[in-house]
């Protein structure tokens, strides 16, 4: 089939394409695409027509494979523009193939009745009087909200008022932070709101395990959407938020809120390659730079100067930026503070924060127990960004200091991210490191803190989800397999095959690694993460490391580290 449509859905915010909430179809396309775009162009604006909706924009992204074909849309009628976007994609198959499309005459009366139906002119009232008043403005399918925290004001969105009921002054907003990444976005945000409650603020974050205000956890689960953050601001406690912003919400919803203080980007890294029309990293950089537009005026963004594509892609920005490196002579921030700009960097064990001329040392690196001693330098940049983030927030340093001593990044502060155990038995010590690298980038910083670690063995359990490309988890095999392991234990992940047979990816995990000169006899196959942590657990002997990379089950697997350190006679820390 040449042409075939994938996937239809709404775009509920600014995107990786425009600033106008949108439908969105992605489709197949596999001759040149030139043709059926346009065709889809012209159908469009027919169809938009007789629908009341002449003066609504297209537009479209072409890459290997397919297209994002969009439609703008007012929040009201989305669901709508969605019908009417798949519509048209018919009518232009249909013309450049010779067959049969929509008929007009049933089908015009079909979409003018669903546009009637979903219209919500109070919402749309609603939405523009709160722009004219600078107040911020939430919507979803359940709920209408003005303001964050404790001025918050939510609504049914059968049920608004109209404009002139509001007391508009009464309505504010709270300090707000996003961050995006490929690796450490769960970390930053962790660290970030650590550092806001030690500034005295009732902190709240988003992020891939949990939504919570202060100590409150309001649920548990993958909050890194939109969904999440709509969530957060609402809550009436919360004082400062910092957002984790996850791909998959970017490129499936858009942002999540209209406006932040300030956004992070830690690295752009290949993962997730192959999904939303996204097959490179060169793809993947404008994606998590949809942050961006959320920022207004002198907001700044967040950026580390060790990464050469962001670098790139930055260059083309009209953005105040605030760089962080790990490398004090980076160029990048002598000419940003020679503009009077604010960077971060490490130099002699110390975070520094420069502002101009202005230089002060905000936190040793050895005084972060998430840096392990220095040696988990991935965990000093995402310490760098926390700071970034905090000095555009007005943090002091005192409190930047501090937050940053009291994150501990263990199981508590930052479950299945770098959580360290050691286990003091006769003839040595028994070292276990429960992490969540899942692809190559991240698992070529945690191999370099593994080398740092005394070890007899390296023992590493390791699984990939099904929805990677082979090359990917090639890569993250090869990545893992330079810590160069005595056992190697590859486990299924169970519902998460992904689209592929089950145990395939287990046994491409074998083959790369023996492929890298991993021998046969010391790579094992087990049917989940549990049956290979506990297999693990029992054959750890004084010596040894344990790296085991928790994609899945991080609950059973910290529960059966737990079960061990507390039934094998010694002293474990």
């Amino acid at each position: 089939m040449q042409f075939e449509l994938t996937d239809s859905r709404r775009l509920t915010g600014a995107n990786l394409y425009w600033e106008y909430p949108s439908a969105i179809i992605d489709v197949s396309i596999k001759c040149a695409p030139e043709e059926i775009i346009a065709a889809w162009e012209k159908a469009a604006r027919e169809w938009l027509d007789p629908v009341g909706y002449a003066e609504q924009k297209t537009c479209y992204r072409v890459y290997d494979g397919g297209a994002s074909l969009l439609i703008s849309a007012p929040i009201d009628v989305l669901y709508s523009m969605c019908e009417l976007n798949e519509t048209a994609w018919a009518s232009a198959v249909a013309s450049v193939t010779g067959g049969t499309g929509p008929d007009p005459g049933e089908e015009t009366p079909r979409l003018v009745r669903l546009f009637d139906e979903e219209r919500n002119p109070d919402l749309l009232a609603l939405q523009e009087a709160a722009r004219k008043h600078g107040v911020p403005f939430l919507w979803d399918d359940d709920e209408v909200s003005l303001g964050y925290g404790a001025s918050t004001l939510v609504w049914a969105p059968d049920a608004l008022p109209s404009p002139s009921e509001i007391d508009w002054p009464a309505l504010g907003s709270i300090p707000v932070a996003m961050v995006t990444g490929t690796n450490g976005k769960s970390t930053t945000v962790r660290m970030t709101a650590a550092i806001m409650k030690a500034a005295g603020y009732r902190a709240g974050l988003t992020s891939t395990d949990f939504i919570r205000v202060g100590d409150r956890v309001i649920d548990t689960g993958d909050y890194s959407g939109t969904g999440g953050a709509r969530m957060l601001m609402r809550q009436g406690d919360v004082e400062m938020a910092v957002l984790e912003v996850a791909r998959g919400g970017l490129l499936r919803r858009g942002l999540g809120i209209e406006r932040a203080d300030v956004a992070a980007i830690t690295n752009v890294a290949a993962d997730h390659l192959g999904e939303y029309g996204i097959n490179s990293v060169r793809e993947l950089i404008p994606a998590k730079f949809i942050v961006s537009k959320a920022l207004i005026g002198n907001a700044p963004l967040v950026l580390n100067a060790d990464d050469e594509g962001m670098v790139h892609y930055a260059s083309t920005l009209d953005q105040p930026i605030m760089w962080f490196s790990l490398d004090p002579d980076n160029p990048l921030l002598a000419e940003s503070t020679a503009c009077g700009g604010t960077v971060c960097y490490l130099e002699n064990d110390w975070i520094v924060v420069a502002q101009g001329s202005r230089m002060q040392k905000a936190v040793q690196a050895k005084e972060i127990p998430a840096a392990k001693g220095g040696i988990v330098r991935y965990n000093i940049s995402n310490a760098m960004a926390a700071t970034c983030i905090a000095v555009a927030l007005d943090i002091p340093v005192d409190a930047i200091r501090k937050g940053l001593a009291k994150f501990r990044g263990d199981e508590h502060d930052n479950p299945g991210r770098g959580n360290w155990f050691e286990h003091e038995v006769d003839g040595g010590t028994i070292r276990i490191l429960v992490d969540f690298a899942h692809n190559e980038h991240g698992m070529k910083a945690l191999a370099d803190a593994i080398r740092q670690v005394p070890a007899e063995r390296v023992i590493l359990l390791m699984g990939q989800a099904g929805d990677r490309l082979d090359e990917d988890i090639a890569d993250l095999v090869r990545a893992a397999c330079s810590v160069w392991p005595a056992r190697l234990l590859v486990a299924e992940l169970p519902g998460y095959e992904r689209g592929r047979e089950p145990n395939e990816v287990p046994q491409l995990i074998r083959r790369e690694a023996i492929r890298y000169g991993i021998p046969e006899d010391a790579i094992e196959l087990f049917p989940g993460p549990g049956q290979a942590t506990a297999e693990a657990l029992i054959r750890a002997r004084p010596g040894d490391l344990l790296v085991l990379l928790a994609l899945t089950q991080r609950a059973e697997a910290l529960a059966l580290v737990h079960e061990y350190l507390e039934n094998t006679p010694g002293n474990h820390g």
